[in-house]
């Protein structure tokens, strides 16, 4: 039996979809006439300076098109509106960086900014369908370079700020950028971090010869290297630029962004997102999930470096016209009660973070009662969110009782890089919740469970999570490799459906819909997407592995974390040896990919359990992962023994 909780009434009296009749209503609106009601919505929320005609193209699917004989910008309408609106003089972002310090910044300076950089972006010959690739830390500077992009129709394409040298030269390479913004470093939990360095040494790497400008902002005053004419501080470039800046006015399906991800080969997938489809469905997604109201207070703590920074920091409340705080540091540091700290000091109404996060601040709890949200006056909160992976069901409940003080509702939102927004969440006024469980499809979004033939699989059965109609917001291809976007994402054998790649069950009484994990070679470590090749391929290109095999393991604070198995090019090191070279090989792929992709467990082998073919039995790798039996049969195994030996190999 699942434990409901119910909206508070006094927020679902003012909720933007108050109640379950009204979410069933704009269900059955897109049920009835799919094209009218996102037509609907379309000309509702965003402004076009050429209207559409058409709401969606299926004639050459799965690369649909939406709204594409109509014209806009992302940035007009984040920015331009608001001062339209009467919001200049509203705070836009409220910046707290990683030693306390304050600095606000109205809609109006937001706008300045944004003009001032784009006209700087055109004087250096960056002009509309070039790539922008953006290496940044959380900053003010890093939404202005985002949409200063897209003011004048250039692709940015961020990178997370803790990727490698050659992750980060990988993706400069395959997007073609021709400039890349960045930092002379960063702050995080009171350390420098180098960014510009790290630049330069991507670059050096070779292939990368389209990039003609380094754009860097001056964050810590750090000493970097200058490369004229190529390297510009930000400030020089924007210095004398006039603070107004026409846009360019694209066609709905022009590319906004390539954001790569991992997926389950060695090479990270540049998921390209289009302009009006992914707009419009951020706009929708603040007004309906988050239920945002002009007095709100909004802080998610994401980072730019990935989707939820880019559509719920950047572009969905900006074109809310919200306040906003962004968050330079992390949780733990000065210590665990940043968090609560932060939002008593701003008086944050909408806190949207990740189940990692709160599982760690629960662990500090424990051992500091110091840093318990109890300590800190949390009254102006009236929402939560979750975000990155599923929250357990203890998670959740601490945080409704300890943080949300059994008041707030709590959204727990499924969607993904390639999904531009929410996809299943509870709408806050309407939705009962319960813990774990991300309820209901969002009105519009055709989700379904279907089996391996692309059958449906009744409630209370496990399957393959699918949505059956294309949806504005979806991934259009992946950038330069059109072949992958359709065997990935639209797979033959499910007969046209857009797949996940996570398995779901329903509820048999309620419907509701609980994501079980991932289905492919795809871990997702504390939010983050890792594909198992790319850690795996990293370890092989040491100089002492000559085999590796990556699996993910429960854990209680990441969800899920890194188990790799290494067969080495000599004898198999115990005891000491193993630990050093464990370490060494951590690092290794630190350096290689990034802090985030190191396992957390390396096992050392003689070999690996394959099949007679030579396949590696990753299966019988995660029972060994998690410390469990191995139950299954292993008839087909052309080493058997291999196991045990494994097994003990920690």
């Amino acid at each position: 039996m699942q434990t409901t909780f119910l909206p508070p009434s006094s927020f679902s009296a003012a909720a933007a979809i108050p109640d379950m009749a009204s979410y069933e209503a704009l269900c059955a609106f897109a049920e009835r006439d799919y094209q009218g009601y996102w037509g609907k919505l379309a000309r509702e929320n965003l402004a076009w300076r050429v209207p559409f005609t058409r709401v969606l193209d299926e004639s050459n699917a799965p690369f649909f098109k939406w709204f594409d004989d109509g014209k806009l910008n992302v940035s007009y309408n984040c920015l331009d509106r608001n001062l339209e609106n009467g919001n200049g003089g509203k705070t836009a972002i409220i910046f707290e960086a990683d030693d306390g310090a304050v600095t606000s910044i109205t809609y109006k300076e937001l706008h300045a900014k944004v003009c001032k950089l784009a006209n700087g972006l055109r004087a250096r010959g960056i002009a509309k369908g070039d790539r922008v690739v953006l290496y940044m830390s959380m900053s003010i500077e890093a939404v202005v370079a985002m949409q200063a992009c897209a003011r004048i129709g250039a692709t940015h394409s961020v990178v997370f700020g803790g990727f490698s040298a050659r992750a980060l030269h990988e993706r400069i390479a395959d997007a073609g950028a021709v400039a890349v913004i960045t930092a002379d470093e960063q702050l995080r939990g009171g350390k420098r971090l180098p960014l510009k360095s790290i630049v330069d040494e991507a670059l050096a790497l070779g292939g990368c010869e389209c990039v003609r400008n380094v754009i860097v902002y001056r964050r810590t005053g750090g000493n970097v290297k200058h490369a004229a004419p190529r390297d510009i501080w930000l400030h020089d470039l924007m210095d004398g630029q006039s603070d107004v800046c026409e846009p360019e006015w694209v066609n709905a399906e022009h590319p906004l962004f390539i954001l790569y991800t991992s997926g389950s080969t060695g090479k990270p997938k540049g998921v390209q997102h289009a302009s009006g489809g992914y707009l419009l469905w951020t706009a929708l997604t603040m007004k309906w999930t988050f239920d945002i109201k002009p007095d709100d207070v909004y802080w998610c703590t994401a980072d730019i470096g990935w989707v939820t920074g880019h559509s719920y920091i950047t572009y969905g409340p900006t074109v809310a016209g919200a306040t906003q705080v962004i968050f330079e540091g992390v949780p733990t540091w000065p210590d665990a009660g940043r968090f609560w700290e932060t939002i008593e000091k701003h008086k944050v109404s909408i806190f949207y973070t990740a189940p990692t996060a709160i599982r760690s601040l629960i662990k500090a709890c424990e051992t500091d009662p110091k840093v318990h949200p109890k300590n800190y006056d949390l009254s102006s909160l009236r929402l939560l969110g979750s975000v990155g992976e599923p929250i357990n069901p203890e998670a959740w409940m601490w945080y409704y009782r300890n943080v949300g003080q059994e008041r707030c509702p709590i959204i727990d939102t499924f969607w993904q890089t390639e999904t531009g927004g929410h996809m299943i969440t509870p709408l806050p006024g309407a939705t009962p919740m319960v813990p774990g469980s991300c309820t209901l499809p969002l009105p519009g979004i055709m989700a379904a469970i279907v089996d391996e033939a692309g059958q449906d699989v009744p409630n209370g059965q496990g399957g393959i999570l699918v949505v059956k109609r294309p949806w504005p917001s979806m991934i259009r291809t992946i950038w330069n490799d059109a072949d992958r976007f359709r065997a990935s994402y639209f797979p033959e054998e499910l007969g046209g459906y857009y797949l996940a790649g996570d398995g779901a069950i329903r509820n048999k009484d309620t419907g509701y819909f609980t994501i079980t994990g991932r289905i492919d070679d795809v871990l997702n470590v504390s939010g983050h997407r890792m594909g198992t090749m790319e850690i795996e391929s990293a370890l092989v290109a040491h100089p002492l592995v000559a085999e590796a095999a990556v699996v993910g393991k429960p854990d209680a604070t990441t969800g899920e974390s890194i188990c790799a198995f290494v067969v080495l090019k000599q004898a198999r090191p115990e005891g000491d040896a193993a630990k050093a070279l464990a370490a060494e090989l951590r690092n290794w792929v630190a350096k290689e990919i990034g802090p985030i992709a190191k396992p957390k467990e390396i096992r050392f082998g003689d070999n690996l359990p394959k099949t007679r073919s030579g396949k590696i039995m990753r299966r019988l790798l995660r029972v060994l992962a998690k410390g469990e039996s191995v139950t299954q049969d292993v008839s087909t195994l052309e080493n058997p023994a291999i196991l045990e030996q494994l097994a003990k190999a920690l």
